[in-house]
């Protein structure tokens, strides 16, 4: 006996290597793509030259502002800290100077002696002068200032005025306009 054996032959299964018609549509794609670039570049060559030129000219006058910018900020942190050193070292002399100008308010029989300190006053006073340091302005009769004067006393006297400097106790210096030590005063009304 012999079987047969049915076998059932299927018809080959195409498989599209590509879509119908994506041949065409990817050539067109490249021609598009294509004459985009084309597009965006330019035809002459000199403006192509020009375009780069104006993009490296931008850059340099940008790192020259931005040079110019940090020079003036180093400039003016350098000034700021030589002027925070003087106001420093002014400080700490202030109290000789106190001590000075007391010295030469006491009375004394030593012409000498008076003559000695009164030297070294007025020399500490130019040395301060040479480095720009003055004396704020607080006289009996002047206007209070908050930012300059420092009010530790206050009287009721109606021969002065409102908000005027009735007696100095210690003077204050400035630096140009930062004050280095403010002026004690007793102010009126």
């Amino acid at each position: 006996m012999t079987t047969e054996k049915e076998t059932t032959i299927e018809p080959e299964q195409q498989v599209p290597s590509e879509a119908p018609g994506t041949q065409a549509e990817g050539q067109t794609a490249e021609t598009q793509a294509g004459e985009e670039a084309a597009a965006e570049q330019p035809a002459d060559p000199l403006a192509e030259l020009q375009q780069k030129y104006d993009e490296l000219n931008d850059r340099y006058l940008r790192m020259a502002a931005e040079y110019d910018n940090f020079r003036k900020r180093s400039r003016a942190e350098r000034e700021g800290v030589h002027a925070d050193a003087v106001a420093h070292a002014v400080g700490a002399l202030l109290t000789t100077v106190d001590n000075l100008s007391r010295a030469l308010a006491q009375p004394t029989e030593d012409a000498a002696y008076k003559q000695g300190i009164e030297m070294t006053y007025n020399q500490m006073m130019e040395s301060f002068q040479s480095l720009g340091v003055t004396e704020i302005e607080a006289a009996p009769g002047t206007p209070f200032d908050p930012n300059k004067h420092n009010a530790v006393m206050h009287v009721d006297d109606d021969a002065l005025g409102e908000n005027v400097i009735a007696e100095v106790f210690q003077k204050g210096f400035q630096i140009g306009d930062k004050v280095v030590r403010h002026a004690m005063v007793k102010v009126a009304n």
